[in-house]
C-alpha cells in the first residue's frame, strides 16, 4: 500500500524546492528594484501584515486539513462553514484596520509613511483568506500535486508582474513601488485559487444543506482553529510588538529613526531571510504530519505517531544542521549573490548556530496539534513571547543597536524547542 505520508512530503519538497527557487528570483528582483529604502519600510510593516494575515485566516488550513482528513464530516460542508467564518472576520478586520492603521504607523511604528503600506495590506486579506480554505482542503485529502503546481504558477505570475510594473511604480517613489509591491498578492493569490478549482472533482454533489453554515461545523472548525490560531495569534502578537518596542527605546537612548529602519530592514530582509531560507523543506514534512499523526491518534496507533514523529524530527534536525552549517560558513557570498548586499552579515554569524534548534520548532508544534495538544503550543508560544519582548526591552537600554533583538531571538528559540520536546516526549511515555 503506498505511504501517502512519504509520498506527500516528497511531492511538497520537490515542489518546495521549484517554488522557493521562484521565490529566491522575486527577492532578488524586488529587493533591487525597491532598494534598502523600500526594503526598510516593508521590514517594519511586515510585523503587522504577518498579524493581519494570522487573524485573517484564522489557521483555517490546519483546521480544514485535520478534519477532512478524519473524515467525520462532509468535506462541502465544512468549507463553507468555514467560508462563513471568514467573512465575518475579515469584514470586522477590515474596518478596524481603516480605522487604526494611521495611528499604528505614526504613533506606534514611528513611521507615517507605513500608513498608506498599511491599507494596501488591509487590502489583500480576503483574497488570501480564500486561499487558505482551499489550501486546506486539499491538505486533508492528502493531494498535494495541486498544491505544488498551484504554488508554481502563483510564483510565475507574482515574477512576471514584479518584472513588468514594479520598476514603474518606483519612478513615483517608494511608497508606490512597495505598496504595489504588496498589492500584487491579490493577483497571484487569484491565480493559485483558479489553478486550486482545476482540480477539484468534477462531479461534486452540492446541496442547499451543505452550502448552509452548519453550526455543529462551524462549531468543530473553531475547536481547532481557535486553539491553533490563539498559538499563532500571541506569537505574532510579540512579532507585532518587536519593532515598536526596538524603535521606540532606541529612539529613547539616542538611535535616529535613518538607523533602527536600516538596520532592522537588513535583520529581517536579510538575516533572518536568508537563515529561514531553507524552512520549506521542514514545512512540508510539518504539513504532511498533521493529517497523519491525527489519522493514528484516532485509530489509537501510537507505534505510527511515534514513528511519525521520529520520522520527521531527525530529518528536521539533518536539515537543519546542515543548511546552517551552509549559511554560517557562506553567508557574505549567499548574501552578495541573493540580495547583492552584505547587511545583516555579523547577524548572521551569530544566529546561524541556533537555527539547528529552530527548524525542530514547526515539527514538534505540528505533532502536539495532531496529539490534541495546541493548548499547550499556545501557553508556551505566550511565555517564549513574554520572555522575547523582555529581554529585548532590558537590552535595547544597553545601547547596543539591533544586538539586543537578537539576544532575545536565540533565547526564545531555545526556550520553545525545549519545552515543547519536553512535552511530546512527556506525551508519548504515557503510550503502551
Amino acid at each position: 500500500m503506498k505511504n501517502k505520508f512519504i509520498s506527500s512530503t516528497i511531492i511538497l519538497i520537490l515542489g518546495g524546492f521549484l517554488t522557493k527557487f521562484l521565490g529566491f528570483l522575486i527577492k532578488i528582483l524586488y529587493t533591487r528594484i525597491i532598494l534598502e529604502d523600500g526594503v526598510s519600510l516593508y521590514s517594519i510593516i511586515m510585523p503587522t501584515y504577518s498579524l493581519l494575515i494570522t487573524i485573517a485566516t484564522m489557521a483555517m488550513p490546519l483546521a480544514i486539513s485535520k478534519l477532512v482528513a478524519e473524515e467525520k464530516t462532509h468535506s462541502i460542508k465544512i468549507i463553507f462553514s468555514s467560508t462563513a467564518i471568514m467573512i465575518f472576520i475579515n469584514a470586522l478586520l477590515m474596518s478596524t484596520m481603516f480605522l487604526i492603521s494611521k495611528y499604528i504607523a505614526v504613533e506606534l511604528l514611528k513611521t507615517k509613511e507605513a500608513y498608506i503600506l498599511l491599507l494596501a495590506c488591509t487590502i489583500t486579506l480576503p483574497f488570501i483568506s480564500i486561499s487558505s480554505i482551499v489550501k486546506g482542503y486539499f491538505f486533508g485529502k492528502q493531494r498535494m500535486t495541486p498544491y505544488v503546481i498551484s504554488n508554481t504558477f502563483e510564483q510565475i505570475i507574482r515574477l512576471i508582474l514584479i518584472a513588468l510594473f514594479l520598476p514603474f511604480f518606483m519612478q513615483k517613489g517608494t511608497i508606490y513601488g512597495v505598496s504595489a509591491l504588496i498589492l500584487l498578492n491579490i493577483i497571484s493569490e487569484l491565480s493559485s485559487i483558479f489553478i486550486f478549482m482545476l482540480f477539484l472533482p468534477k462531479h461534486i454533489k452540492i446541496t442547499k444543506k451543505d452550502i448552509k453554515p452548519d453550526l455543529k461545523t462551524i462549531k468543530e472548525v473553531l475547536q481547532v482553529s481557535l486553539p491553533t490560531v490563539s498559538s499563532r495569534f500571541i506569537g505574532n502578537i510579540g512579532f507585532f510588538f518587536e519593532p515598536i518596542i526596538l524603535t521606540n527605546i532606541l529612539l529613547y537612548v539616542g538611535y535616529s529613526n535613518s538607523f533602527i529602519l536600516r538596520e532592522y530592514g537588513a535583520y529581517n530582509a536579510y538575516s533572518i531571510a536568508l537563515l529561514t531560507m531553507p524552512s520549506f523543506f521542514v514545512g512540508a514534512v510539518a504539513s504532511s504530519l498533521v493529517p497523519e499523526i491525527s489519522k493514528f491518534h484516532e485509530q489509537k496507533n501510537y507505534l505510527m505517531v511515534k514513528r511519525r514523529f521520529n520520522q520527521a524530527l531527525f530529518f528536521s534536525f539533518i536539515l537543519g544542521l546542515f543548511f546552517s552549517t551552509l549559511i554560517f560558513f557562506f553567508r557574505e557570498k549567499l548574501l552578495w549573490v541573493l540580495y547583492h548586499t552584505t547587511n545583516g552579515l555579523d547577524y548572521i554569524k551569530i544566529l546561524a548556530p541556533f537555527f539547528v534548534l529552530f527548524y525542530l520548532e514547526t515539527p514538534m508544534i505540528s505533532t502536539l496539534q495532531g496529539l490534541g495538544e495546541a493548548k499547550f503550543t499556545m501557553s508556551i508560544t505566550f511565555w517564549g513571547v513574554i520572555i522575547k519582548n523582555i529581554v529585548l526591552a532590558l537590552f535595547s537600554f544597553f545601547k547596543i543597536g539591533i544586538y539586543g533583538l537578537i539576544i532575545s531571538e536565540i533565547i526564545n528559540i531555545i526556550f520553545v524547542v525545549t519545552t515543547n520536546f519536553y512535552k511530546i516526549k512527556k506525551v508519548m511515555s504515557n503510550y503502551n
